[in-house]
């Protein structure tokens, strides 16, 4: 039986337009583009393209662009024949004959070299391709490309061939970015934070608070969907799982011992021995840091034992000697819960 697609959750207008588009879109035997922005579901948008089109029983290749060196890129798509190149000691089938009679997913389509979009486009119009190394075949493959650039820009600057963008892009399903559909953050993160609770195996997800879902809709999302998710995860998992969760982890980076890019020293003042107002003032020594060194260090060994503890709050308190609530007001004090 051939797989099922993971499902696309969301009920905002954009969105809801998109899926609409796709369903229009997905039994016609024609290429699409699927255009958006890193993150916002364009390889789930592929799929629904081709489980609601007439070859939803025929194999669905999956092949990123980006991945592989112009070389190695033209041997994955189009095969070799034995004694290509060095090191091809039999016949390779490419991923375009594995996908014969399906759909072939070419993620990350703007970066695919010129001599491959030459081929591509042989392989879209006439049903041809040729392996390295000469031999020709014939096959029928519905291609479905993806990218977050602007193609026809590409198209314009003479860095993507416009033949082959005229020929895909018979239909354009262009995905709204996650900050345009805020209606839909509550219940993606909700379905992320289930997957998540299953997979620690807690008996159940007690929810998130106000102030965590304000959070939530108030970031901005540049990694879209896929950012969404890590940061449910991560937060689900760093949470009480008695309590609902009021932290949201947006930035895994932030910590007072994260490295930090040096800066050229900054310009002397223009007017030399003007100080700050304290110095000239006559206000003393500024005050010492002694105090925040002392305040990072304790948030440090707190994470430190959380981590140890995989976030188990009670755990983490008894390796410590300190009380349940004292671990929490501790917490609390630190930012390190909500």
């Amino acid at each position: 039986m051939p797989d099922t697609p993971p499902p696309l959750l969301g009920e905002s207008p954009s969105f809801r337009e998109a899926l609409e588009h796709v369903s229009r879109v997905a039994p016609l035997e024609r290429p699409v583009l699927v255009i958006g922005e890193r993150g916002t579901g364009k390889e789930l948008i592929a799929a629904r393209l081709h489980y609601l089109s007439r070859r939803w029983d025929r194999p669905f290749v999956k092949v990123n662009c980006a991945a592989l060196p112009e070389s190695l890129l033209d041997s994955e798509l189009f095969g070799h024949e034995a004694g290509a190149f060095t090191g091809a000691t039999r016949r390779q089938i490419g991923r375009i004959e594995q996908a014969d009679g399906g759909t072939l997913f070419l993620d990350e389509l703007a970066t695919a070299s010129p001599a491959v979009q030459e081929k591509l486009l042989r392989a879209v119009e006439y049903g041809e391709i040729e392996r390295v190394g000469g031999r020709t075949a014939t096959v029928d493959v519905r291609v479905v490309g993806a990218t977050n650039a602007d193609l026809p820009a590409l198209a314009e600057s003479g860095r993507f061939r416009a033949d082959l963008l005229d020929r895909l892009a018979f239909d354009v399903v262009t995905l709204p970015p996650l900050r345009a559909r805020p209606e839909d953050i509550p219940p993606l993160a909700e379905h992320f934070a289930l997957g998540m609770v299953r997979e620690l195996e807690r008996p159940l997800f007690p929810g998130f608070t106000p102030q965590a879902l304000a959070a939530l809709q108030g970031h901005p999302w540049p990694g879209n969907v896929r950012e969404l998710r890590n940061a449910v995860e991560r937060s689900v998992a760093a949470a009480d799982p008695d309590e609902a969760v009021g932290t949201i982890v947006l930035d895994p980076f932030a910590s007072p011992w994260r490295p930090v890019e040096r800066r050229p020293a900054p310009e002397p003042p223009a007017e030399p021995g003007v100080g700050p107002p304290s110095e000239r003032e006559g206000g003393g020594e500024a005050p010492s840091g002694i105090l925040e060194e002392v305040r990072a260090f304790e948030a440090a060994k707190l994470r430190d034992a959380l981590e140890r503890n995989r976030f188990n709050q009670r755990q983490t308190a008894q390796a410590l000697g300190l009380g349940y609530h004292q671990l929490r007001g501790m917490l609390k004090k630190h930012g390190l819960i909500g």
